[in-house]
């Protein structure tokens, strides 16, 4: 699509390939081009981009791709092309803002479908399972209980245990992994049916 006329200034005289040599004066007429055109440029770009800090950022690289460019005979229509590299980078950013809508509207209903796991049928299952698994423990010796529920509910080390129950690190260990082997086999019997 070509630069609309209506919002950009008439195009300066641009000297061609032949007059400009050397890289220094490359970058001295793209700087003349940034002084005559640059609001023109941002208007241009905002409208497009409706951001004025986004129209700032993809100027700020056309301008960056124009002292790159090495195309032979581009000089005798930088202005265009200044506005045809801009215009193209506000497109690319748009489809990239496009991606991260849709990636956050993807997120979005991976979250919907997580709450969904906490319906109330979900919650009544829980309920029955966790249940289930207290029954087990109940056959479980006072101290093995009271060590398993101290260490995996309550988050107590291994070591504080055995100093409040005034047994060994070992038989905390013990005690635990008997509950731990109790709540398994409540698992596999609830699998079952």
């Amino acid at each position: 699509m070509a630069p609309n006329p209506a919002t950009e200034p008439d195009p300066a005289p641009i000297p061609t390939e032949a007059g400009v040599s050397t890289p220094d004066e490359r970058a001295q007429l793209i700087a003349g081009l940034f002084r005559e055109h640059n609001r023109a440029l941002v208007s241009f770009l905002t409208a497009r981009l409706h951001s004025l800090q986004d129209a700032k950022d993809v100027a700020q690289e056309a301008y960056v791709r124009l002292l790159q460019l090495d195309t032979p005979g581009a000089l005798s229509f930088l202005r265009a092309y200044l506005f045809r590299i801009a215009q193209n980078l506000a497109i690319d950013r748009i489809r990239h803002q496009a991606m991260r809508v849709r990636a956050a509207d993807t997120e979005a209903l991976l979250f919907d479908d997580l709450d969904e796991a906490s319906s109330p049928e979900r919650i009544v299952v829980a309920q029955d399972e966790l249940r289930r698994i207290g029954d087990r423990l109940q056959v479980l010796p006072a101290p093995c209980r009271r060590a398993f529920v101290m260490h995996v509910l309550l988050d107590h080390s291994v070591t504080d245990i055995a100093g409040e129950m005034g047994v060994t690190d070992r038989t905390i260990r013990n005690y635990v992994a008997r509950g731990l082997a109790l709540c398994q086999v409540a698992r596999n019997e609830m699998d079952k049916k």
